[in-house]
């Protein structure tokens, strides 16, 4: 007879792997949905998880001649999706986007737009254009 693994008996460590391993595999579900939606819409993709400097982009696309940095949030509701994105994350993502614009032929004039994509418990993504563009 076999016994079946408990994860409530495995050293912390080994748990916190678990539960490590499974919250990069559900960013990355989310990510795709996300570039799914982008896709669907005729955006092109340019990067996924760009790093900085100053912190990491999650999505950077192109619409047009527009840049796209979307920023991709996962929870059991929307709501609580928009909720986890705070003021100092805006402020990370506002600054390593000003770092990859140094990379665009226009620069800093680059047209650009900062969005969140929120992924509920169920799958179902939303795209929130420009919701910290001002920021």
């Amino acid at each position: 007879m076999t016994q079946m693994l408990d994860l409530r008996d495995a050293p912390p460590a080994a748990a916190r792997r678990d539960r490590g391993k499974r919250a990069y595999n559900s960013g990355l579900a989310a990510e795709e949905r996300a570039i799914a939606l982008y896709a669907a819409a005729g955006l092109r993709l340019l990067e996924t998880r760009w790093r900085g400097k100053s912190g990491e982009i999650d999505l950077i696309l192109a619409d047009g001649e527009e840049i796209v940095f979307a920023e991709v949030k996962q929870a059991r509701t929307h709501d609580a999706a928009i909720a986890s994105l705070r003021p100092a994350q805006m402020c990370r993502i506002h600054a390593a986007g000003s770092e990859y614009l140094a990379h665009c032929p226009k620069g800093q004039l680059t047209d650009v737009r900062f969005d969140l994509a929120v992924v509920d418990g169920t799958g179902r993504c939303d795209i929130l254009e420009g919701l910290f563009s001002h920021f």
